[in-house]
């Protein structure tokens, strides 16, 4: 089951470098970086004088009184963008007509008060540990769970094209229309990504920023879940498929299907929900699941049926008219159902109704992309045009032309 909550950040991973360049406050820059051993420290809170240490406490007293006047405005403000998205749920399954009351018209409020001050006296505050930041697994460490869990070892293409050909030979028959595949696989990977493109790794000194893999970037979760609920489709398409080969082409496959079928019940060992297949997608056997994007057969059946889940839910509500790709995508990325609110929603309201309807906030602050087109319609305009710009780029060419 798909979470309802939109992705952070639309496919868009935005980096910020600040060089801190302030001749005159060499002190406080290194204080808040923590650059200070103890006793340096110690010695300069000694050397503050008491009127600055005063300010310091009239300056921060000021800052928490307006960021707790802003924090109780804001959290109205999101407390009602819940309860608008309760009546929404409520109404479809009443099948009501959703109409602009049902959502927050107004944008979210923005917190324009005083900064907090720098402490002149750091050993006042007592230090909090940080947590270290959580590791996040590679392709390599996929594979290598792959072989430790199941003895498995990915089949990879000889080249990308083999891969976008047997991705859209999978998707035209499943249902998916070119332009749907390409103009997604455009706006997810940039135009030129292949089949095992990492978010955010590019190699050797860069960092990935997410465990998304491929065309359509499947977090480790969406290929737990999509083994747990299409994996019986995808052990009957290869199980027809092995029957046409013969010697050692035969062979590999079964071993491939016997692998597959172990995967699919590790999947189906928790309750079909987004929160439990995330657990299971943290471990190493979910990690293992996850290697199956790169293979030649199951790869593009996964990056196929993260698509088409999206078309047969919004065929289920009576959705028939096709998707456009910028419609597809917001639901690739939002969750089904709040995709569907979106797609579903007529031009004019479009135009009104600002995005953090379908955010939760602290999604919704950590995304520049949304803040900036703040209406559903800015929204869809923005991902379109990436999706035009993008899809004039050789990768997204050679997929074209692989249909």
């Amino acid at each position: 089951m798909r979470p309802q909550l939109i992705r952070s950040c639309l496919g868009c991973f935005l980096g910020f470098v600040v060089l801190a360049l302030t001749a005159g406050a060499p002190q406080a820059l290194a204080i808040e970086a923590g650059t200070l051993s103890p006793s340096t420290a110690n010695a300069m809170a000694q050397a503050v004088s008491p009127q600055a240490i005063a300010e310091y406490r009239r300056k921060l007293k000021e800052y928490q009184e307006a960021r707790a006047a802003f924090d109780e405005e804001a959290g109205a403000y999101w407390s009602a963008i819940s309860e608008k998205r309760r009546g929404r749920n409520a109404k479809r399954r009443e099948r009501v007509q959703i109409t602009l009351d049902d959502y927050v018209l107004a944008q979210p409020p923005v917190y324009d008060g005083p900064k907090r001050p720098v402490n002149p006296a750091p050993e006042e505050e007592e230090e909090k540990p940080r947590r270290p930041p959580k590791t996040i697994p590679l392709v390599t460490d996929f594979v290598h769970a792959a072989a430790e869990q199941f003895g498995f070892t990915p089949q990879r293409p000889a080249t990308e094209t083999e891969f976008k050909r047997a991705y859209a030979r999978y998707a035209r028959t499943a249902g998916l229309t070119p332009e749907q595949a390409v103009r997604v696989y455009s706006f997810e990977t940039g135009g030129n990504g292949n089949h095992d493109m990492q978010s955010g790794y590019r190699g050797p000194g860069t960092r990935a920023i997410s465990t998304a893999v491929g065309y359509n970037q499947l977090l480790t979760t969406n290929s737990v879940e999509l083994l747990a609920e299409q994996g019986h489709e995808i052990v009957k398409a290869l199980t027809e498929r092995a029957a046409s080969l013969s010697g050692p082409a035969r062979q590999a496959m079964d071993r491939k299907l016997a692998v597959l079928k172990k995967m699919v019940a590790f999947t189906r060992t928790v309750p079909d929900d987004w929160s439990a297949h995330e657990r299971l997608a943290d471990t190493p056997q979910g990690w293992a699941v996850h290697a199956m994007v790169l293979d030649i057969d199951v790869g593009p059946m996964l990056q196929t049926h993260k698509l088409l889940t999206s078309v047969i839910f919004a065929r289920a509500k009576g959705y028939n008219r096709p998707l456009t790709a910028a419609e597809l995508e917001m639901m690739n990325l939002t969750g089904d159902g709040t995709g569907l609110d979106m797609v579903t929603m007529p031009q004019a309201m479009r135009e009104q109704v600002p995005t953090s309807n379908f955010f939760q906030r602290s999604g919704y602050e950590r995304n520049p992309v949304a803040i900036r087109n703040n209406t559903v319609a800015k929204l869809l305009a923005v991902t379109n045009e990436r999706m035009d710009f993008n899809s004039n780029k050789p990768g997204a060419k050679e997929l074209a032309g692989a249909f």
